[in-house]
C-alpha cells in the first residue's frame, strides 16, 4: 500500500465509521435513533482510531489536510507531498460517505428532516452565526494540530548515545482518538467540529450528487478554511516555542 492508498482508505474508514455513527443517531427507525451526543462523538473517536491504525504505519495517518498543512509548516512533511496528500483525502472522505449513503440507503428514504440527512453528510452548525462558526472551527482545528505536534512515540533510554524504539502497535493510534473524543465532546456542540476540511468537504459534494438536494454551500467555506486556519496559528505557535 503507498501513501496515497493509505490516506485515501484511512479516510474513507474515518468518514465510513464517523458518519455513519451520525446516521446511526439521526436517522428514522434505526436501532440508535435518538442515541445523543455522546454516542456520536464517541463513534467518532474510535472512528479515528481505526484510520489511523491502518494508514499510520504507511502514510504517517494524516487523514485531514489540516493535519497535513500544519506538520509541513513546521517542517516536519514535505510541501512537495501536501496536494497529493490532501487530494486522497477528499477521494477517500467521498468514498466514506458514498459508503454511509449505501449502508443506511433504506432509513435515507424514511427520513424526512433534510437537515438530518444532510447531517449525515456534513457540518451544520447549531446557531448560524458566521463570525461565532468560523473561530468555532479555528479553535478546536487549533486544539487539534497543535497537542499533534507534542504526540511523541515510545522511547526506552538504553544510553546517552542510543535510544531503544518501543512499538506499541495499534494502540499508538489511541492518542489522536482520545484527543478526537475531548474536542467533540467540549467544543463540538456549536458547530458539529469539522475540524477537517476533507471531512466536511468529500461527503457534502457526495450529499449533492445522492440526494440532490440543499448542501448548504453557503457555509461549506467555514469547515474549510477554519481548520486551516487554525493549524496555521497551531504551527505559528509552536515555531514560536521552540
Amino acid at each position: 500500500m503507498s501513501p496515497f492508498t493509505a490516506e485515501i482508505i484511512g479516510t474513507m474508514l474515518v468518514i465510513l465509521l464517523g458518519n455513519g455513527v451520525v446516521a446511526n443517531v439521526v436517522l428514522k427507525g434505526t436501532k440508535g435513533n435518538n442515541s445523543g451526543w455522546i454516542v456520536i462523538t464517541t463513534g467518532w473517536a474510535f472512528a479515528v482510531f481505526v484510520g489511523v491504525t491502518v494508514a499510520g504505519p504507511i502514510s504517517g495517518a494524516h487523514l485531514n489536510p489540516a493535519v497535513t498543512i500544519g506538520l509541513a509548516l513546521i517542517g516536519k512533511f514535505a510541501w512537495s507531498k501536501v496536494s497529493y496528500y490532501i487530494i486522497a483525502q477528499i477521494i477517500g472522505a467521498m468514498l466514506g460517505a458514498f459508503l454511509v449513503w449505501l449502508f443506511h440507503k433504506d432509513h435515507f428514504a424514511i427520513t424526512e428532516d433534510e437537515g438530518g440527512k444532510l447531517a449525515c453528510f456534513s457540518t451544520i452548525p447549531a446557531i448560524r452565526n458566521t463570525f461565532s462558526n468560523l473561530i468555532s472551527e479555528i479553535i478546536g482545528a487549533f486544539v487539534l494540530i497543535f497537542v499533534i505536534f507534542y504526540i511523541a512515540g515510545p522511547e526506552l533510554s538504553i544510553s546517552t548515545a542510543s535510544d531503544a524504539k518501543i512499538g506499541l502497535g495499534s494502540i499508538g493510534a489511541l492518542p489522536v482518538a482520545i484527543l478526537v473524543w475531548a474536542i467533540g465532546l467540549s467544543l463540538g456542540g456549536t458547530t458539529g467540529y469539522a475540524i477537517n476540511p476533507a471531512r466536511d468537504l468529500g461527503p457534502r459534494i457526495m450529499h449533492t450528487l445522492l440526494l440532490k438536494g440543499s448542501s448548504d454551500w453557503s457555509y461549506a467555506w467555514i469547515p474549510i478554511l477554519g481548520p486551516i486556519i487554525g493549524a496555521c496559528l497551531a504551527a505559528l505557535l509552536y515555531i514560536a516555542m521552540l
